[in-house]
């Protein structure tokens, strides 16, 4: 069972340009992505998180099983559910503005016990940001790397989101120690600061960076580079592409059996390269249709 702990939200994605063209409500959410990604490609998969119980919330929770992912775990509120409204550019690059005050993800509460089976939990994007629910998050990781469970962590860092961006780097920081993979893109990395042999000296076993149609470069703490290009397409939009190469990434290290730090470290050149390739063909497929729509496992058969 591979976990995926944080928010679900509703993307408003708008149908036209300026700012009154329609919008049109899609499930969303890195870490929402992420879990359906995971059904998707056949993962065992379960999703812990906070959801409301307006119909939004409702939609979010019909999306998850119908991708095959296990919603035991996901605790409920009568909260509204939380919005982001995407702004497309003509690159296809989407950039949100949310609307997250007094909304049921933000109340999320850190649960008893993980689902049993847990072999991975991963954590990122809105989740770590808005409190109270940080930190119960936080806490969840802590918990989960002190039981020796595999943890996986994208920030996908949105700063409309972080009032102090210093404090949050340092929040960052303080949770590598406590982290078995990093993922994040180009440009969170560059907000962020530091460097990828900087974060792997503070607990990663491994660091992999998004380079959007460049590829994917993975970083091991071996001190070894490996680099993929990435798959031409013709792209719609990016929504959903960082967090389908989240579960890739995830779902390929359960198939190797390399869900732990020192199975990770014997992935050697080839079993990275055919990981790297798999993702990268992936969030290929999530950038060629519209919204975060990730691919069936069948779509990534050779």
């Amino acid at each position: 069972m591979i976990v995926v702990a944080g928010e679900a939200l509703i993307d408003l994605v708008p149908q036209g340009t300026g700012a009154l063209a329609a919008l049109r409500p899609a499930l969303g959410g890195g870490p929402y992505n992420t879990a359906v990604a995971l059904g998707r490609l056949g993962s065992p998969t379960a999703f812990c998180s906070r959801v409301s119980g307006d119909a939004f919330g409702e939609a979010l929770l019909d999306g998850l099983r119908a991708a095959g992912v296990d919603v035991s775990a996901v605790q409920r509120g009568s909260e509204p559910t939380t919005l982001a409204v995407a702004t497309i550019d003509p690159g296809g690059s989407a950039a949100y503005s949310f609307y997250v005050e007094g909304t049921a993800d933000r109340l999320f509460s850190t649960p008893p016990a993980l689902p049993a089976g847990t072999r991975a939990v991963s954590f990122g994007t809105c989740s770590l940001v808005l409190e109270p629910g940080a930190s119960a998050y936080e806490e969840l990781m802590r918990t989960a790397a002190a039981q020796g469970v595999f943890t996986s962590l994208d920030p996908n860092i949105r700063p409309g989101l972080i009032p102090d961006a210093d404090a949050y780097r340092a929040r960052f920081k303080s949770w590598l120690p406590s982290v078995s993979l990093l993922k994040l893109s180009e440009e969170d990395a560059l907000w962020l600061g530091g460097t990828p042999r900087e974060w792997l000296s503070a607990g990663p076993s491994a660091v992999v960076i998004t380079q959007g149609g460049d590829g994917l470069t993975a970083f091991t703490a071996d001190g070894a580079v490996h680099t993929v290009p990435g798959e031409p397409v013709d792209v719609v939009d990016t929504i959903g592409a960082g967090d389908t190469v989240n579960a890739a990434l995830l779902h390929g290290l359960a198939a190797r059996d390399a869900l732990s730090p020192s199975a990770l470290a014997k992935l050697g050149p080839d079993g990275w390269q055919q990981l790297l390739r798999y993702a990268a063909r992936a969030a290929a497929v999530t950038c060629s249709r519209a919204g975060a729509e990730p691919p069936y496992a069948r779509e990534l058969e050779d």
